[in-house]
């Protein structure tokens, strides 16, 4: 997973003073900074997969390309950073729409200098917690593909806890049968019981055993 002192911190507003003074109060607390002048510049400077992309602060409000027009080209694009929305008066509902769409947070203007250093901190935890949430379920994902059809469907029996028998009854084959598809399972997906089956399959979907 990416370092936290590797990530950058993206400053994206039309006004050169304000911006000019988050990157200095960001820059002041340790954060690495970047600034840019419009979402168009951003894009330019910041090509795909954007690894190091820590957080994104963003002007809802700009020229050309607003702030919420960003947030939907990037995810258009399968990038989803956490972002800091900061509205002036009367944004509120924009800054509610971002939020729906995945913006961790919004400042409305004027704010306080900790405010917008906790609304960052917090984004990139939150960004951070997802990329091991991403992480956790490739690598299940991984694991679980090595699996023939008939091997998904013993597992989903087995990872609910139920017995050999009872997986034979529901699928219309031997128990030995079973045990023979259990076995070639756990090796397979690289767990030693039904429970580590269960989390591998919870990590892949949260709905695979519905």
């Amino acid at each position: 997973m990416t370092r936290t002192d590797d990530l950058v911190i993206h400053v994206v507003d039309d006004d050169a003073a304000f911006r000019r003074s988050l990157v200095f109060l960001l820059e002041s607390v340790g954060w690495r900074v970047e600034s840019h002048a419009s979402a168009e510049d951003f894009l330019a400077a910041r090509p795909p997969p954007m690894a190091d992309l820590g957080c994104l602060v963003l002007d809802i409000r700009m020229p050309t390309m607003s702030g919420l027009e960003l947030q939907q080209a990037l995810h258009a694009r399968g990038i989803q950073p956490p972002i800091v929305f900061i509205t002036g008066h009367g944004d509120v509902e924009l800054a509610v729409q971002a939020m729906k769409h995945g913006a961790s947070d919004f400042l409305q203007k004027p704010f306080r200098d900790q405010a917008l250093l906790d609304a960052v901190a917090a984004a990139v935890r939150r960004g951070a917690e997802e990329r091991a949430r991403g992480a956790l379920r490739n690598n299940a994902l991984a694991l679980l593909v090595r699996l023939s059809p008939r091997e998904r469907e013993v597992a989903r029996l087995v990872a609910q806890g139920l017995p050999n028998k009872v997986v034979a009854r529901e699928l219309g084959i031997s128990e030995k049968t079973v045990h023979v598809h259990r076995q070639h399972i756990m090796e397979k997906v690289e767990v030693g019981s039904a429970a580590e089956l269960a989390r591998v399959m919870l990590r892949a979907d949260p709905a695979a055993l519905d």
